[in-house]
């Protein structure tokens, strides 16, 4: 009886592991390149971000081919300045920031405990956003169409068309479409890392790596809307002559540098947080023992990602800004780098509480921040207003950013690709090659900056394609570049160490550095995700929990199966990570691909002014994502409660703060609002710099403006009152509600959009109602969307996917229309009583 009873246990097990496997495992075939499976993603994501890294490293070799000699003609002075841009703008948009949301994507997952992030087809979405986007962008080059202005941009050389001809265009919507992949990779990592950590992993217990990608992305969510606005006052200027940054009409390219720093300076910090991510799971794990000073290291990445956004005119100093701006700013660049050298001794206290292990991880690991710390003293130097004043532009702070960046951030990379790369095939990469490869980088690196200090300091400009012979900088360019080449030859190694064929050797152990975090627990050669959602109760649970692995893939804790064929996974509590919910995320789609080709279609069209092909583009992206949403969220379950395991059941469905959705659609609107608020910014920024803001131009009509604000509040209410109704079970009500409520927003609309045109307010004539109408075409744009939302939501009733139990979508729209209240409010009282009312 014993045995029958183990016989049949075993034959359901298999039963179970067959069924998970259907569920996640990788699609073959075309639907392989539609799959939404978090490993896949996160290589596909990684490998793209390398791809673009090694074509902006490629651009670099020739520059140095260009200054290895005085008055060299290698290259011409319009390719260097395109090769220069794009360097820097592949460099920081499509390889610093994508390497680690594609990094985030591939560990976050197993690392938390979890099979899938809480909207896989947004992570496909971002994907293939990023990619298309790059390619655009790169892709300029060979058509000597690249943007040549620096990769900032600055106006008003970057907005004259004579001077900067299409390329400043294409750098500016190809840059647009990948921000927006960003933030979507953004609004997936927070949600994930609040909402779907395994039960029992309170927020004390999360991986440091965990903590840090939630400080980035919520710095993401801050840093990059602010340039998304920039870039709309940018276009605006370029294509429709507004003239925001034109000093003749009122404007000030100053406002420009405002915006574009304020992105900027805490992108640094985006780029080097991650990394010091990565040093913090890889320290401990060849210290073997847990990080010294947890909750010193998660209050100092707090701390920096705080400061990180007081410090953008760090990058102004020698813009003419008054002495108490300056000494603000100076003290704040000074400050920083405390929580930066908590970070520091954190890893320093560890390796010696331990026994270090000096493996090619740790050897490029530690050899980074050895660069970084160089990094950082310079900082400290060009911090300081005075010397900055000597340094700024000159080839002292390309020797300063290169220290920071490659030392805080590509040798950690490379550390955590030796480190995580057996989590693929669970084969390691090789020691020798990855020992040689380190030390070409780190002499190579070495050799090629540090004299450019020295260049800086003898007065050597940044972006000049030659210089001549007699003014002694000759040979320190020789070595720069001869150092270069060496580093190259190294990220060479790394690339055929990667690439090289290795189906020959033997798979190795699933665990070989004896890791103690979750995201080493899996056994499936085919990387289909956890067994089963464990019970976690420490910060190293394969460390402390003994036999955790065993239990997880021997099916003993949370959905060991997938029996209704759903891809499921768990919910838990923002601090306590209690079970509170089973969520179905959808699975493989053709929908992420046709959505993102077609936005960036409509991104490209727009470049080129094809109006035609941009409104073709646009709307069939709006009907791919009309239809993403209609089949892939909010479906009514088959039952209300499912048994997930352990005697615990919990709802199939959930809506309000509750839901993921939710979540998301808060985490959007808040980015939403930054770029709103920098707009406002701009407004009162133009207001404080002029005499008379206005320059006699009649304002916006103060009773239209007021109009406009009563109906959009209406609107909202009605919007509430729905939400009320529906709750109550009066369906029909609820219904007219929605009729009204949209039909107030249009009115609304419409209102706002007669204050700046019944005076007859011209935008090409001054900056003061150009500013205007940008403020209202945004409020008026998002009021547009807002109507689709309230259709939406109508047409979910009708089809009976929207009822009082399940009213998720209905939520999330009464969420979206409290910003968007916000936004008008805000916008009218703006407009009519600004200066007006002074």
């Amino acid at each position: 009886m014993s045995a029958a009873i183990k016989e049949r246990s075993r034959e359901e097990y298999k039963a179970q592991e067959e069924r998970l496997r259907a569920v996640w495992a990788n699609p073959a075939g075309w639907r392989y390149w539609t799959s939404v499976n978090n490993f896949q993603i996160g290589l596909w994501y990684g490998s793209a971000a390398f791809a673009f890294m090694l074509f902006a490293g490629a651009l670099a070799l020739l520059m140095r081919l260009q200054l290895a000699v005085p008055d060299n003609d290698f290259l011409s002075a319009d390719f260097f300045n395109q090769a220069f841009t794009l360097h820097g703008t592949v460099m920081m948009f499509l390889f610093a920031v994508p390497i680690f949301e594609a990094v985030a994507i591939f560990l976050l997952p197993p690392m938390l405990g979890a099979r899938e992030m809480p909207f896989p087809r947004l992570g496909a979405f971002s994907f293939w956003s990023f990619l298309l986007g790059g390619i655009f962008v790169c892709g300029s080059i060979f058509f000597n169409a690249a943007p040549s202005a620096g990769w900032f941009m600055y106006p008003p050389l970057a907005t004259d068309k004579q001077f900067s001809g299409i390329g400043a265009d294409i750098w500016l919507l190809g840059l647009s479409f990948i921000e927006v992949a960003s933030i979507a990779a953004a609004v997936e990592l927070i949600v994930g890392i609040m909402k779907c950590r395994a039960p029992g992993m309170r927020i004390n217990l999360m991986p440091l790596f965990a903590w840090y990608l939630l400080i980035v992305a919520g710095m993401i969510l801050f840093a990059f809307p602010p340039l998304i606005a920039g870039d709309l006052l940018f276009e605006m200027e370029r294509m429709f002559d507004w003239p925001f940054f034109d000093a003749a009409r009122g404007g000030d390219p100053l406002l420009w540098q405002h915006l574009f720093w304020i992105f900027g300076h805490p992108e640094v910090y985006i780029i080097f947080l991650p990394a010091i991510a990565l040093m913090a799971m890889i320290v401990p794990t060849f210290s073997q023992r847990p990080i010294v000073g947890y909750s010193w290291i998660v209050l100092a990445a707090v701390g920096t990602g705080f400061l990180s956004f007081g410090l953008w005119v760090h990058h102004m100093f020698a813009t003419g800004l008054p002495q108490i701006s300056l000494a603000f700013f100076s003290a704040a660049s000074e400050a920083v780098a405390i929580p930066t050298g908590v970070q520091i001794f954190v890893f320093i206290a560890t390796m010696l509480a331990g026994r270090v292990i000096f493996s090619t991880p740790m050897l490029f690991g530690t050899g980074g921040l050895a660069i970084f710390v160089i990094g950082g003293l310079t900082g400290v130097m060009v911090a300081l207003a005075p010397f900055d004043w000597q340094a700024h532009d000159t080839y002292f702070v390309v020797a300063h950013l290169h220290y920071v960046l490659i030392g805080g951030m590509l040798f950690p990379v490379v550390a955590g690709l030796y480190y995580y790369y057996p989590l693929i095939d669970a084969k390691k990469l090789s020691d020798r090659l990855g020992r040689l490869a380190f030390w070409l980088m780190f002499c190579g690196f070495n050799i090629a900056f540090f004299p450019m200090h020295l260049s800086g300091l003898r007065g050597m400009p940044r972006r000049v394609f030659t210089y001549p012979a007699e003014i002694g900088l000759d040979w320190l360019n020789l070595i720069s570049t001869a150092g270069a080449f060496i580093f190259a030859a190294g990220v060479l190694v790394v690339v055929f160490d990667v690439l090289r064929p290795k189906h020959r050797e033997p798979r190795g152990e699933f665990n070989p550095w004896n890791a103690g975090t979750l995201e080493w627990i899996s056994e499936s050669e085919e990387n289909w995700g956890v067994r089963s959602i464990p019970i976690v109760r420490s910060r190293y649970p394969l460390w402390d929990q003994k036999d955790l692995a065993r239990k997880v893939n021997g099916g003993r804790y949370y959905l060991p199966d997938a029996e209704e064929g759903w891809r499921e996974g768990l919910v838990t509590s923002v601090l306590d990570a209690e079970p509170i919910q089973v969520l179905r995320v959808g699975g493989t789609s053709h929908v992420t691909i046709v959505s993102a080709l077609s936005l960036g279609a409509a991104f490209i069209a727009l470049t080129f002014h094809w109006w035609i092909a941009t409104a073709l583009a646009a709307i069939t992206c709006f009907c791919a994502v009309i239809y993403w949403l209609w089949t892939g969220t909010g479906e009514i379950p088959e039952k209300p409660e499912k048994d997930v395991g352990l005697g615990l059941s919990l709802p199939l469905y959930a809506s309000g703060p509750d839901s993921v959705g939710w979540w998301a659609m808060f985490i959007t609107m808040v980015g939403d609002g930054t770029a709103f608020a920098s707009l406002v910014f701009g407004y009162f920024f133009y207001w404080t710099i002029h005499i008379d803001f206005t320059a006699g131009i009649a304002g916006p009509d103060a009773a239209w403006s007021l109009a406009a604000a009563i109906l959009f509040a209406a609107a909202w209410g009605l919007m509430v009152a729905a939400r009320m109704f529906n709750r109550r079970g009066a369906t029909a009500a609820m219904r007219g509600l929605l009729v009204l409520s949209l039909l107030t927003t249009v009115a609304a609309s419409a209102a706002g959009l007669a204050a700046p045109w019944s005076p007859g307010m011209d935008p090409t004539r001054h900056v003061y109602p150009a500013i205007v109408w940008i403020l209202v075409i945004w409020v008026l744009a998002h009021a547009a969307l807002g109507t689709v939302m309230q259709a939406y939501c109508l047409a979910r009733s009708l089809a009976g996917r929207l009822t009082p139990k399940h009213d998720m979508d209905l939520s999330n729209v009464v969420l979206y229309g409290h910003f968007l209240l916000v936004t008008a409010v805000i916008t009218f009282a703006t407009i009519g009583l600004f200066p007006a009312a002074m």
